[in-house]
């Protein structure tokens, strides 16, 4: 029985290990070449997207541009990273409120009006599974809102992707 749970105990570290992927910041959403954010019609509605049209996320956990995904947080949510100049020209071309702010780690990152903004590491291009997600990393309670253009709600209900509160 001690071999089985040991068994099940390194299988589990295995995957939470995968699951946490590199530490490689050429992911992040600002890496690609182009317009870093841009909008486009995900199911009906329009969101910013960054260059390679990944759905681009906010969480009001973060008011104010308080960074508080950080660590593991931003293995599954990828800042977009970018520059006082990139936000100048995201928002002439969008006629939005872009903006940046510097994180924990040194870098900036591109905000939407006022709120720090992710691209959902499980998700491709053209997908809004992310919308309405629900997750905690170091004692913070995350729901994930894509970066809708209209002003419009938020998604109130939490997708049927909902990390539960696991942290991950």
């Amino acid at each position: 029985r001690n071999v089985v749970k040991v068994a099940l105990a390194i299988g589990a570290v295995a995957l939470v290990v995968a699951g946490c992927g590199g530490g490689d910041s050429d992911e992040g959403a600002g890496a690609g070449a182009g317009a870093v954010v841009s909008v486009a019609p995900v199911h009906g509605t329009d969101v910013l997207t960054d260059a390679q049209g990944r759905t681009l996320y906010t969480t009001t956990a973060e008011k104010g541009g308080m960074i508080r995904c950080v660590d593991a947080c931003t293995s599954f949510w990828k800042p977009v990273v970018g520059s006082a100049d990139d936000a100048d020209a995201a928002a002439e071309q969008l006629d939005a409120k872009v903006g940046v702010v510097d994180r924990p780690d040194g870098g900036q990152q591109l905000t939407f009006d006022g709120l720090p903004l992710y691209t959902f590491a499980q998700e491709d291009a053209g997908q809004v599974q992310g919308d309405g997600f629900v997750d905690d990393f170091q004692g913070t309670h995350f729901t994930w809102e894509a970066a809708r253009t209209d002003g419009g709600s938020q998604s109130t209900a939490p997708s049927e992707n909902s990390g539960g509160g696991y942290g991950y």
